[in-house]
């Protein structure tokens, strides 16, 4: 009985909806523990923002375009010279990246990590966001959760294409040495349509 209570210890919390419910396939949460459970939806949110940002960061370039000018005039370096995707890594200069993580790294330590002890992770009190309406908030909260979960879907899916294709829009036809793709010559053991 006290197992299967710590197994259901957090099936009516935030984030639990419909057509998984509540998962937890590595039993992450089978303890009860309800501060790791905290911290770790803590951590859920802030990964789940991050891709929600990084994904616009994948799809706004392609779509409206970069920024005008120089992202390193000592370099001669313009935000137009620098490809979208991975490709970006090799581009921008070693001060670049240092920025970055210093960025990263102030946001991440004046942030405060610490908010799943004293409150509601992830919930600042923003209202402009959310809403003063408790319904509404839930609701919002809880999309916000699948919209951070799909994010993270959606960015490692472009990472993972745009590695394999050169673009995270990715010309499959490019891609020849897919193991998924069998040589034209013995047609049996083709997994995939081909359409020449």
């Amino acid at each position: 009985l006290a197992k299967t209570a710590k197994i259901f210890a957090f099936e009516n919390e935030r984030g639990v909806q419909e057509p998984v419910g509540f998962w937890d396939p590595l039993a992450l949460s089978s303890s009860g523990d309800v501060s790791t459970f905290k911290r770790r939806r803590t951590v859920e949110l802030k990964h789940g923002r991050l891709c929600m940002l990084a994904t616009m960061g994948y799809i706004t370039p392609e779509v409206t375009g970069k920024f005008p000018g120089y992202l390193s005039y000592s370099a001669n370096l313009k935000f137009t010279d620098v490809p979208n995707g991975l490709a970006a890594i090799s581009k921008v200069p070693a001060l670049g990246w240092a920025q970055v993580v210093a960025y990263a790294g102030f946001c991440e330590l004046s942030a405060g990590s610490d908010d799943w002890k004293t409150g509601t992770p992830g919930d600042y009190g923003f209202k402009v966001l959310t809403s003063s309406d408790s319904a509404e908030k839930e609701k919002k909260l809880c999309a916000e959760l699948a919209n951070g979960r799909l994010a993270m879907m959606a960015t490692i899916g472009m990472f993972f294409q745009d590695g394999l294709t050169g673009s995270a829009w990715g010309d499959w036809a490019l891609y020849t040495d897919s193991p998924l793709r069998s040589l034209k010559s013995d047609p049996g053991f083709n997994t995939l349509p081909e359409w020449d």
